[in-house]
């Protein structure tokens, strides 16, 4: 028995040749739709059988390449599913229920899909209304076109186009974060969930109009209502990520796998109206005398305990205190290897390991820092910064963060007032978006009598310096805060939000491991001046510490190690610590 058409609604505007005064995008759309429709009729035959052949413990993935994918990977395995990779546009056509967690840039991701020919496929797999599941990118490209490196035309199945954030009026851009929805009735894998946050993180967006109103299932609002998810009959797309939403989005994506458990299955009640604060734990890695790979925490870079034996401060093992953190309630998890990668970061495979296994079982974001940089190993082969991140993203990074390579880069474009799109910084934001680029800035407190003795940008500091000076300026460091630069953090973080960065983690050198709090003026004039997320980092204490960063700087996350690793203070008490301030947390 042959399915009924898809999208009857869009399929009835579409029939009919667009007149001459229509759009080279409708044209296209026209065409291509009906080029679709053609080929459906014998397709269909094909796709049913096929289909029948599939286990119903099958799930089709449709991953062109680009990005974290592994982490959809283990969310559906942790399901109990089974996964079979799209290799060909027969595949999508033969699937039981299909995948396509998108990643990466709108241009690139087409670009591949119809030079596969899976553009097709794609288009009329989802006219048959059959069983779909688009992530991110995946529902952004299922529109007519987008602005990004665009205008470029897209699937054209749901009309609209995807634009950027308009961060003109202060808004921060990417959009990174748990935000909460606003949903409209009838969406069977979202139902009950509009009171918990997910997480999203992108730069462009769709926009609910009267066109496309009877396919949205729900909105997210940051500086507008843009569209958090579409669906209309067995065709589902989200823009955030089920795969790092936690319990809430395995939920999600279990409901899409077996969608007779929305019935019986309900979320646990939430707080969720607005973009949250984020709490990230950060686990410094190193390996320790015997070689195993360890978690450890030191005085501004002193890890050894100091003791006889001087053996290396461990603090438990990687993976296990990630997924502790995780149950928790730890909004992302970050790694940094800090002395690994000196000759040949990709040989540095425990490090690789540790990612691929946390993320079997840990369902945030999981960031990723130490050696991202150009290198040619002791035989002679070149390898790019950008063949090293994408090792660390197949493992299950979603973000990588830069530190010295983006401090060089960041001198080399303020000297020279040109981008080179060479650098490490430019080259991974590229190709992987700049949400999926962290730079981390670690500078030091220079104390100054006034701002005229510098050229640097500074600022009034709360405690004055030890000969009574009143302001400070902030020299950043390379290789682990060992060698000074003559750029200032104020002007690094400027830069590097030009060259393609998305986040930066502000640390503070004179602040860390100290437990008297975040550097507050430091924070403030640094989340002030650029329009990009800013990561706190380096000095917390206690829970006040936590609240006093969100209530007196415009941070978006405030990152701790030491005290969650010593057991001073936990991840829960820090959240109900910050709900009892009003200030809104991920539950």
């Amino acid at each position: 028995m042959e399915a009924a058409p898809f999208g009857s609604a869009f399929a009835s505007k579409s029939l009919s040749p667009p007149s001459s005064s229509s759009s080279t995008s409708q044209s296209l759309l026209y065409f291509r739709f009906n080029k679709a429709r053609l080929k459906l009729k014998s397709s269909r035959t094909f796709s049913v059988r096929a289909s029948s052949r599939g286990g119903d413990s099958v799930v089709t993935l449709l991953d062109y390449g680009a990005g974290n994918v592994r982490s959809v990977r283990n969310a559906i395995r942790y399901l109990g599913f089974d996964i079979k990779d799209v290799q060909t546009p027969e595949d999508i056509l033969g699937a039981n229920r299909l995948i396509f967690p998108g990643v990466g840039a709108f241009a690139s991701a087409m670009d591949v899909l119809n030079k596969k020919g899976m553009a097709e496929a794609l288009s009329t797999y989802i006219m048959e209304d059959r069983p779909f599941l688009g992530i991110c990118l995946g529902l952004q490209l299922l529109f007519e076109s987008s602005e990004e490196n665009g205008p470029v035309c897209g699937l054209g199945i749901i009309p609209g186009v995807v634009g950027r954030f308009d961060a003109s009026s202060g808004l921060r851009v990417p959009h990174i974060g748990w935000n909460a929805l606003k949903f409209r009735e009838g969406s069977e894998i979202l139902d009950d969930i509009g009171n918990r946050h997910v997480y999203f993180v992108h730069s462009y967006r769709a926009i609910p109009s009267k066109d496309n109103m009877d396919w949205v299932s729900s909105t997210c609002n940051y500086g507008d209502n843009f569209i958090a998810s579409v669906g209309k009959g067995n065709v589902h797309a989200v823009q955030f990520h089920p795969e790092k939403s936690g319990d809430v989005g395995l939920t999600v994506l279990r409901r899409f796998l077996s969608p007779k458990s929305h019935i019986t299955e309900k979320p646990p009640e939430g707080n969720a109206s607005k973009l949250a604060k984020r709490v990230i734990a950060c686990l410094d890695v190193r390996a320790n005398d015997k070689g195993d790979l360890v978690v450890t925490k030191g005085d501004q870079y002193d890890v050894r305990e100091h003791t006889e034996e001087n053996e290396v401060r461990n603090l438990g093992k990687p993976v296990d205190l990630a997924g502790q953190y995780y149950k928790d309630g730890a909004d992302e998890v970050s790694f940094l290897n800090i002395t690994g990668f000196r000759d040949f970061p990709l040989g540095d495979l425990p490090m690789l390991q540790v990612l691929r296994y946390t993320s079997e079982n840990v369902f945030v974001p999981l960031t990723v820092g130490g050696g991202i940089r150009d290198f040619t190993d002791a035989n002679g082969r070149y390898y790019s910064s950008l063949e090293v991140a994408s090792e660390y993203f197949r493992s299950g990074a979603d973000k990588v963060s830069i530190g010295s390579d983006a401090v060089y880069a960041a001198e080399e474009y303020i000297r020279t007032g040109m981008k080179s799109g060479k650098s490490s910084l430019e080259e991974i934001s590229r190709v992987y978006g700049n949400q999926a680029v962290v730079v981390s800035i670690d500078p030091r407190r220079m104390y100054i009598n006034s701002p005229k003795d510098v050229e640097l940008r500074s600022t009034r500091v709360t405690n004055p310096g030890p000969n009574g000076e009143e302001y400070a300026w902030y020299q950043c460091t390379v290789n682990g805060g060992r060698e000074g630069r003559p750029i200032g953090a104020y002007e690094l973080a400027k830069a590097v939000e030009e060259l393609g960065a998305g986040e930066i983690l502000l640390n503070c050198i004179d602040c860390d491991g100290q437990g008297k709090g975040f550097d507050i003026d430091l924070l403030k004039m640094i989340s002030d001046g650029v329009s990009i997320p800013v990561i706190a980092s380096s000095g917390a204490g206690s829970v006040e510490h936590f609240s006093e960063v969100f209530e007196k700087t415009n941070a978006s996350a405030a990152l701790a190690a030491g005290i969650f690793h010593r057991k001073e203070v936990s991840i829960q008490s820090v959240k109900e610590h910050l709900l009892k301030e009003g200030i809104e947390v991920r539950i």
